[in-house]
C-alpha cells in the first residue's frame, strides 16, 4: 500500500530525504559503496541556466518563477535569481541523505526542492550548513558531529510552524534505482523526543496518504518530516500511480 512505502527513505532533504523511503533495485544489481567524497567538479552543474531549470522544476511555475533560485558553486550556494513570494527553490546534493545512506556521496543525485518561507527561513540552513561544510571537506562523520553541536548550541533552528517544500520535478534524480520517485509534498515539524510522531497525521495507517520513516534517518537536525504524495508533476503532467512504487 501507498503507507508503506516510507519504509525504506528520507532530506530532505532533503533530498535526498527521498532515496532511502525508497530503494527499488533492478534484479541482480549491486549497491555501490560510496565511500568518500567524489571530486568536487562531480556534484557541480556546468550550465548555470540548466541547475537553475532544474532548481524551478521543483514546484509549479506559479511559484517557482517567483522564488529566490540558488545555484551550486565551488563556495557553497549562491543566489541565481532574487525572487519575491519568500519561497527558495535549489537542487540539493547527496550529502542532504540521511548519514547512514549508503549514497551520501553519491555524485549524481540532484534533488530540485522548493521551501515555502518558513521553511526558507530554517530548514534551508540545514542544507547550506551541510553544503559547506562538505565544500570543506570533511569527513561524514565530522559534518555529522558538527551538526550536532550546533544544534545543541541552538546554533540550528529547529522547523518554524508551517515549513514545507516541493519536489515535484519529474527530472530529479534521488538515487540510484529511485529516479524522480514520486512528486510530493513534505511537511517539516520539530522532531519531539520520545513522542509518536506520526500519530498526529495517521502517517503510514492503511489508506493513509501521509508517509513517516525515522527509523532508517540517522539525522541529527531536530526535524520530522511528512511526505504527502500528489498526482501531478509541476509541468502539470500526471506522475506515476503510487502504487507501483511498492517494494
Amino acid at each position: 500500500m501507498l503507507c508503506r512505502l516510507a519504509k525504506h527513505f528520507l532530506l530532505a532533504g532533503t533530498l535526498a530525504l527521498v532515496a532511502a523511503f525508497v530503494r527499488p533495485e533492478p534484479a541482480g544489481a549491486q549497491n555501490i559503496a560510496y565511500e568518500q567524497m567524489a571530486p568536487l567538479s562531480d556534484y557541480l552543474m556546468e550550465n548555470r541556466h540548466a541547475e537553475i531549470d532544474l532548481a524551478r522544476s521543483a514546484a509549479p511555475p506559479a511559484i517557482s518563477l517567483h522564488a529566490t533560485t540558488l545555484v551550486l558553486s565551488s563556495r557553497g550556494y549562491e543566489i541565481a535569481k532574487r525572487g519575491t513570494n519568500g519561497f527558495t527553490c535549489l537542487v540539493e546534493r547527496s550529502w542532504m541523505s540521511p548519514f547512514d545512506s549508503p549514497e551520501f556521496w553519491n555524485s549524481r543525485m540532484r534533488g530540485p526542492i522548493c521551501y515555502n518561507p518558513p521553511a526558507s527561513r530554517t530548514v534551508l540552513l540545514y542544507t547550506l550548513r551541510r553544503t559547506d561544510l562538505a565544500l570543506s571537506g570533511l569527513r561524514k562523520s565530522q559534518i555529522f558531529d558538527d551538526i550536532t553541536i550546533a544544534i545543541a548550541k541552538k546554533q540550528l533552528p529547529a522547523p518554524q510552524a508551517g515549513s514545507m517544500s516541493y519536489m515535484m520535478s519529474k527530472d530529479g534524480d534521488l538515487g540510484d534505482g529511485v529516479g524522480p520517485w514520486l512528486p510530493h509534498l513534505m511537511v517539516y515539524a520539530p522532531k519531539a523526543a520520545g513522542a509518536n510522531d506520526g500519530a498526529s497525521w495517521g502517517a503510514d495507517l492503511p489508506t493513509c496518504p501521509v508517509l513517516l520513516d525515522t527509523s532508517h534517518r540517522a539525522v541529527p537536525e531536530p526535524e520530522t518530516i511528512f511526505m504527502i504524495p500528489v498526482a501531478h508533476w509541476s509541468d502539470g503532467r500526471p506522475g506515476p500511480e503510487p502504487t507501483s512504487h511498492r517494494r
